[in-house]
């Protein structure tokens, strides 16, 4: 009965949240990541939550770099504690938020009191294994625009990840049925 009231709960909030400007926030262990822009993260409730790295797009599993995108997500977040910031769930039901991570190189690494400065987003397109996707920079403050914007500037000048390939085709595209030849 509890589990059901908290489901409820939750799809409420996925239908009231984004409407009110409010974001919520979820804490909890990374115990998995499914391809380049999605993670399970574990609560203290032990519940499960799908998460959808809000305005990333990676390349898909089949794709150039897709492999290589899920593995780096994974050696940034899993099994760490991350603090995922949310205003809305996606067609999937996945939280589309943006996931603060321990920086790999904070002098306090892997203690309880280190802060979750790193945004795991924007560390996978700095990295050039993900997309800014444009399409939803709509939903992110001014100032995320730009950082994400400039980190995949900076990734294509510098040919990292994705862009050492000519042409990457994005994943949106990819997935509606174009292929590198």
């Amino acid at each position: 009965m509890k589990r059901r009231f908290q489901a409820a709960l939750v799809g409420i909030l996925g239908l009231v949240v984004p409407f009110t400007g409010y974001t919520a926030e979820l804490v909890g262990r990374v115990v998995s990541s499914t391809d380049g822009d999605t993670l399970v993260v574990l609560d203290s409730q032990r519940t499960q939550h799908k998460i959808r790295l809000a305005s990333v797009d990676s390349p898909e599993k089949a794709q150039p770099f897709g492999e290589r995108s899920r593995q780096n997500l994974a050696r940034l977040t899993f099994g760490k504690d991350v603090r995922v910031e949310w205003t809305k769930r996606d067609r999937y039901q996945r939280i589309v938020g943006k996931v603060w991570v321990e920086s790999p190189d904070a002098p306090c690494r892997g203690k309880p009191e280190c802060p979750k400065t790193l945004d795991a987003g924007l560390a996978q397109i700095t990295a050039g294994l993900a997309w800014w996707f444009r399409k939803y920079a709509n939903e992110q403050s001014a100032e995320d625009r730009g950082r994400y914007e400039h980190a995949e500037f900076e990734a294509k000048i510098r040919r990292v990840g994705l862009w050492s390939e000519k042409a990457p085709i994005p994943p949106w595209e990819w997935r509606g049925g174009a292929r590198s030849e």
